[in-house]
């Protein structure tokens, strides 16, 4: 995600009417202005949740950037928020991440469910509704029923057929799993910042409302698909709770994302169908 510069207005009604602001790049359209982050905000409820919950939220082990709330006491402004400058880049340290999952959802197993996760998709759809449609395709009685419901035209790339025909068949491996939902971060893969030896850090909650192992399984199958993991990652967490049916919907709802999401490339699907298969291994 790439961003134009913060406007005057913007950065004045935060406190930095001084302070130029210098492009992060592709990090989340960010730009540094001191030690303060401005980020173009898609989804205004969210982006205002998270500033709330990141503002007293201690989590052991990470570090949290916090909310700069404007002077008028907001966390958005004209669809932009601050947060404090967290030190650190995403590092290829899977089982690292997987342990950062553990402990913030331990911090985040008494939040209360957001109003807007309980909203379903609904046209015209943005990037929002595609992970909403996707992670109902991973735990609805009939796959997919929220994608079709809420008018989402079926994909026509080879590559997007032929994930739609493996949720369908993955599908039909699924079992009830007992562990209840709690307030969940479903995109911790290339997301924690690493700074050598230090506390790794989180800038943002993308929240969801899953079993904590179920976000452990969507890093480590993010990590197989994409991120060069060795295949020991899979089985180096297997005594999560549910590890397997929480892999087997980790790996649906990447696959129903890559099927929708517009900017889904042909080159992606390869990864997510092999780690499919090593899914499979351990139904």
């Amino acid at each position: 995600m790439t961003s134009v510069e913060p406007p005057e207005h913007v950065r004045a009604t935060f406190g930095l009417r001084e302070v130029t602001p210098v492009s992060l790049g592709d990090w989340d359209g960010g730009w540094r202005c001191g030690d303060v982050v401005l980020s173009p905000v898609a989804d205004h409820a969210r982006a205002a949740w998270s500033a709330k919950i990141r503002e007293t939220l201690e989590v052991d082990g990470v570090r949290l950037a916090r909310p700069v709330r404007a002077t008028d006491g907001r966390y958005v402004v004209s669809g932009w928020r601050a947060d404090t400058h967290l030190e650190g880049f995403p590092e290829p340290r899977h089982d690292e991440v997987v342990s950062v999952s553990l402990r913030l959802h331990q911090a985040t197993a008494e939040l209360e469910r957001p109003r807007f996760l309980v909203q379903p998709p609904v046209a015209p759809w943005m990037d929002v509704d595609v992970f909403v449609a996707a992670d109902r395709a991973a735990w609805e009685a009939v796959p997919l029923r929220t994608l079709r419901a809420g008018g989402s035209p079926p994909p026509t790339s080879a590559d997007g057929v032929r994930s739609m025909e493996l949720i369908g068949q993955l599908a039909t491996l699924r079992k009830s799993v007992r562990t209840p939902p709690q307030l969940v971060h479903g995109d911790l893969f290339g997301t924690v910042l690493f700074s050598g030896p230090g506390t790794p850090g989180l800038s943002d909650l993308t929240p969801y409302w899953r079993p904590p192992q179920w976000a452990a399984g969507v890093i480590v199958v993010d990590a197989l698909a994409w991120g060069g993991a060795d295949d020991g990652l899979m089985e180096r967490w297997s005594d999560l709770p549910e590890w397997p049916q929480m892999l087997l919907r980790a790996v649906i709802f990447r696959l129903a994302v890559h099927a929708i999401h517009p900017r889904s490339t042909p080159q992606a699907f390869s990864g997510l169908a092999r780690t499919a298969d090593m899914v499979r291994l351990t139904l």
